[in-house]
């Protein structure tokens, strides 16, 4: 007998669903990969069809049905929370409580009714078993279970859960124990929001904006966000002063003494970006940097265990992660690649199989042994042994991925190269279908030559990054790369910095790291060797004129990167790519991006990497051997594509 575990997420942003068979990961995805629209949050129905069709299961031979939080113990957190600030927030209040009492509060109800909507059930058809995992043990589950340990300290950290929004576990082979949890409203996720929403980003979305912004700024409200904003122990732990907050009870994030404490109301969402919103940036992230690495020292003093495993949205914070690396007291560190919400669902599904029906932590041998020969298993061994060695590999790092269970987090649909031809004839699109030797060697080839290519391979990435199989790739060293992927093809703001895939093998050649990255969640130093000089007295945005190293394209102002090492067992064809792209060019980095424009998530299906390709100047579309060239393309073609983006709008 198998035991069948549904993980559903849903209902606040980014809602996912994850499906596991005996503590092995079957499929995951976010429903705004199916739904088309980024960061949905409601419920999960086509990313459940999906991983049903994964496992070959129907919703009736499920065992259990997870979700990733408790509603009553939210419900209670709204309750008390706005019994505290009363009468303040009386607005908020009647906004909030018809949708609780209409559906949130009754959410067991509300899952049964999608569910059997979903399965095509009537209402007195039984369903499998409902369970329910806390939000933070959700998380933790997700960083522990898939890490390639037996034993790890794990931190989550977010905007908030049901109260909690810091939390650390020790994770002992089956089983994750809690160690401590800060509660709302005192959380550094929403203190970075909150300087998200006054920079004019999106909250829960453009938090990656601001970290990305930093490097232009200079730090220069730290004092004053330590002064008036937090107060922090030397164990990490902290307070707000919630005089300066509106998100316990109100609709925004900050009010008037925040904004009179910097100056001014807060940035509207597309007006020019100023100085003040840089300085704010890098102001934040250093305070975030800092708090975090306190954190995590005082969390090595509660464990024997020289494993850290990280998630929740703060996990995501790649310039955080790099400095825990480098300068935290752990031996190895790992990621969850999806850390925020989404990956709640896969986590609430490894703990069900865990804490609820005693399953043993699943290895990736045993996955292996499922998949492969036990020849190929060898070989695959000696190869990684061998890539070690080369590497010669020192503490800290993120060694051992290849032995986590989150199969390079390639988790999502895949499609056929009968299946994608048939969808081009159908729509009446020119096309050539390459053998791999030629494929490789002609892709290299164009991307030499500077153009840009869209990048459609295999299963696609379950987590916000882009890794390698719905991607956009460009020549890292080609100076204009940036600004023209940014403002011709992903249609976004120009300091935006695009992240690098180097072959794992060669990563210490052009960084400052050691070890494997393959889920893009650790920023590192570009090596001294590529810089190049640059103006003094430079400002702003004025710094991106300046070619910072002979990787222009992926190197920050700052000299880092976010990057992604690329390896043969997870990910064997844009690792041949790179290959092929080294002989040639003799650099084995190139520019890789999320495969969609701004305000989309990423393409899943062929008909969506068609349309973009066709509504952005991307040079040629790559789906498995399928070649498609923008120049031969019908007119007719583009422009109904863009008519059909301008309706979506």
């Amino acid at each position: 007998m198998t035991t069948k575990i549904l993980g559903i997420s849903a209902f606040y942003h980014d809602s996912a669903a994850a499906i596991i068979i005996d503590g092995e990961i079957i499929a995951a995805a976010q429903e705004e990969r199916f739904s088309r629209k980024k960061h949905d949050p409601e419920f999960p129905a086509q990313a459940i069809l999906f991983c049903l069709k994964e496992a070959n299961c129907c919703i009736s031979d499920l065992d259990s049905i997870i979700f990733y939080d408790k509603p009553l113990l939210k419900f209670e957190r709204l309750l008390e929370t706005y019994f505290a600030y009363a009468p303040r927030g009386i607005r908020s209040f009647i906004r909030a409580m018809p949708i609780w009492l209409k559906e949130k509060l009754y959410l067991k109800s509300v899952l049964r009714r999608e569910l059997r909507l979903v399965a095509d059930l009537d209402r007195k058809a039984k369903l499998p078993q409902l369970l329910f995992s806390e939000h933070h043990l959700s998380h933790a589950g997700s960083a522990f279970f898939p890490s390639p340990y037996t034993d790890a300290a794990v931190l989550c950290l977010d905007g908030v859960g049901e109260w909690a929004t810091s939390s650390a576990w020790q994770g002992e082979n089956d089983q994750l124990k809690p160690l401590w949890e800060i509660q709302f409203p005192h959380s550094l996720g929403l203190l970075y929001s909150a300087f998200t929403y006054y920079a004019g980003f999106k909250v829960n979305s453009g938090e990656y904006k601001l970290m990305g912004l930093a490097p232009f700024g200079e730090p220069k409200y730290v004092d004053d966000i330590f002064k008036d904003l937090i107060d922090v122990k030397e164990d990490g732990s902290f307070v707000l002063d919630m005089s300066y907050f509106d998100f316990a009870v109100g609709s925004t994030m900050t009010n008037s003494k925040f904004h009179q404490l910097f100056d001014g109301e807060p940035r509207t969402g597309e007006s020019d970006i100023s100085q003040k919103e840089m300085d704010l940036a890098r102001s934040i992230q250093v305070v975030t940097e800092e708090i975090v690495l306190k954190i995590v020292h005082y969390l090595s003093t509660l464990t024997t265990s020289r494993n850290l495993c990280l998630a929740g949205g703060v996990a995501l914070n790649c310039v955080a992660n790099g400095r825990i690396l480098r300068e935290g007291p752990f031996d190895n560190v790992w990621i969850q690649p999806a850390a925020g919400d989404a990956g709640g669902a896969l986590g609430a599904a490894l703990v069900a199989w865990h804490h609820y029906y005693a399953g043993k932590k699943h290895t990736n041998e045993q996955t292996v042994d499922r998949h492969e020969d036990t020849d190929a298993r060898q070989k695959e061994n000696q190869t990684n042994e061998s890539n070690d060695n080369c590497r010669g590999k020192q503490r800290p790092t993120m060694e051992n991925f290849q032995s986590d269970l989150m199969q390079g987090a390639y988790l999502g649909p895949s499609f056929t190269n009968d299946e994608v031809s048939q969808i081009l004839k159908d729509k009446n699109l020119p096309f050539t279908q390459l053998s791999d030797d030629v494929l490789y060697k002609q892709m290299a080839q164009l991307l030499d030559d500077g153009n840009v290519i869209g990048w459609f391979q295999g299963r696609m990435e379950f987590g916000p990054r882009a890794l390698g199989n719905r991607s956009i790739l460009g020549d890292a060293r080609n100076q204009k790369m940036q600004s023209v992927m940014n403002l011709k093809i992903k249609y976004r703001e120009s300091f935006r910095p695009f992240a690098p895939i180097v072959l794992a093998e060669d990563v210490s050649e052009y960084f400052k790291h050691q070890g494997d990255s393959p889920y893009m969640l650790i920023v590192a130093d570009i090596k001294d060797k590529l810089k190049l000089p640059v103006a003094d007295g430079l400002e702003g945005i004025e710094k991106l004129n300046q070619a910072r190293s002979t990787l222009p394209a992926i190197t920050h102002v700052d000299n880092t990167a976010r990057l992604q090492t690329v390896h043969q067992d997870t990910n064997p064809k844009l690792h041949q790519l790179l290959n092929s792209f080294k002989e040639r060019t003799q650099s084995s980095v190139l520019i890789n991006t999320s495969f969609n424009v701004r305000g989309e998530p990423p393409v899943c299906t062929p008909e969506d990497a068609i349309n973009c390709f066709l509504n952005t100047e991307m040079d040629y579309l790559v789906m498995e051997n399928i070649v498609l060239s923008k120049a031969e393309q019908p007119e007719s073609a583009i422009i109904e594509a863009k008519q059909n983006q301008f309706e979506l709008d």
